[in-house]
């Protein structure tokens, strides 16, 4: 009988090394954790970094905008926009016309700080051990798999 059918009764159950969404979770805990590092000297979570270069990538959005573009929900995101907005890196403002709506802007300490970032995304690229097409490519079937779930979510 092989060892990897999957009628064999004396296994109990999948490897976790065999698992798709085992490595894709744990090496997604230890990439949080270098950049959690590299991020303590700014008094930063990853959250909040993933929050900022979320507004580098769109600045003056909706919080619903927002939290669509990281994906993260409202509630997630007020009180890391509040800290935010504290330490100075953006600020939040009524919607003209819509005072239920605020706007998501950063300062100038926020989009200053996006030079620093790219230091920072360097940093940890390179802890990776990846090379930059190494990178590309696992970002391509990371897309891949979000793309093929989604879609079967639909």
């Amino acid at each position: 009988m092989s060892s990897t059918s999957l009628s064999d009764v004396t296994r109990l159950g999948p490897k976790l090394a065999e698992q798709v969404c085992y490595a894709l979770y744990s090496t997604s805990g230890d990439v949080t954790q270098a950049y959690g590092h590299l991020l303590k000297p700014y008094h930063l979570s990853y959250s909040q970094f993933v929050l900022l270069m979320g507004l580098w990538q769109q600045d003056a959005v909706s919080v619903t905008e927002l939290g669509r573009i990281i994906g993260l929900s409202k509630a997630t995101l007020t009180p890391m926009l509040k800290t935010l907005e504290k330490r100075g890196y953006l600020q939040r403002k009524r919607v003209p016309g819509n005072e239920r709506r605020m706007a998501v802007t950063l300062t100038r300490q926020g989009r200053d700080f996006a030079a620093e970032a790219e230091h920072i995304a360097h940093q940890a690229l390179c802890a990776t051990g990846l090379t930059v097409e190494e990178a590309a490519q696992l970002i391509a079937l990371c897309d891949k798999i979000k793309t093929n779930l989604s879609d079967t979510h639909k």
